[in-house]
C-alpha cells in the first residue's frame, strides 16, 4: 500500500512539472510617451553634469580687497530666467551654498554665500557654448571675475 501511495505521489509530481503557467499579457513597446515610466526608463548617453558656482552674498574678507555687492533674490531669479532657462528650458537645479578662499599672502579668507547651478545636458559644442555664455553674462552683470564651472560625464535615465 505504501509503495502504491509513493508511486501515485511521484506520478502526480511528475505530471505537475509538465504544466505551463497561464500566458501573461504581451509586453508593450516603449514609446516616447512612456519616458519616465518606472517600469521602462529611457536611458541617455553622452550627457554631462555641469555645475556653475555663482557668488551672491555679501563678501567678507580683508579690507584691502575689493568686495562685490550682494545679489538679491530678485536679481538672481531674473538672471536665471533671462540667461539660463532660455538656454536650458528642460530644467535645472539650484543649491544654496557657502564658499571661501584664501588669496596668496592674505591673513584671512574671503567668505561668500553662493548659488550652485546644476544642469544635466547633452555633451555638444552648442551646450558648451551655452554654458560659456551664461558665465560671461554673469561676469558682465555683476563685475565678478569668475564663475567656476565643474563638468563630469554622467549616465542619466528619465
Amino acid at each position: 500500500m505504501n509503495l502504491l501511495r509513493v508511486s501515485l505521489l511521484a506520478a502526480v509530481l511528475a505530471l505537475s512539472a509538465c504544466t505551463t503557467l497561464a500566458p501573461t499579457a504581451p509586453a508593450q513597446q516603449a514609446t516616447a510617451a512612456m519616458q519616465g515610466d518606472a517600469a521602462r526608463p529611457s536611458a541617455a548617453q553622452g550627457w554631462v553634469r555641469s555645475e556653475l558656482y555663482f557668488g551672491v552674498g555679501e563678501e567678507s574678507g580683508p579690507a584691502d580687497r575689493p568686495q562685490a555687492e550682494p545679489i538679491s533674490d530678485a536679481q538672481w531669479r531674473a538672471f536665471l530666467d533671462k540667461e539660463v532657462t532660455s538656454r536650458f528650458p528642460d530644467g535645472l537645479t539650484v543649491f544654496d551654498a557657502y564658499g571661501q578662499w584664501l588669496f596668496r599672502g592674505a591673513g584671512e579668507p574671503n567668505r561668500l554665500s553662493t548659488k550652485v547651478l546644476v544642469i544635466l545636458h547633452e555633451d555638444s559644442p552648442q551646450r558648451r557654448a551655452d554654458i560659456e555664455a551664461i558665465r560671461l553674462a554673469w561676469k558682465q552683470a555683476t563685475g565678478h571675475q569668475s564663475v567656476l564651472w565643474s563638468r563630469q560625464t554622467v549616465e542619466v535615465s528619465f
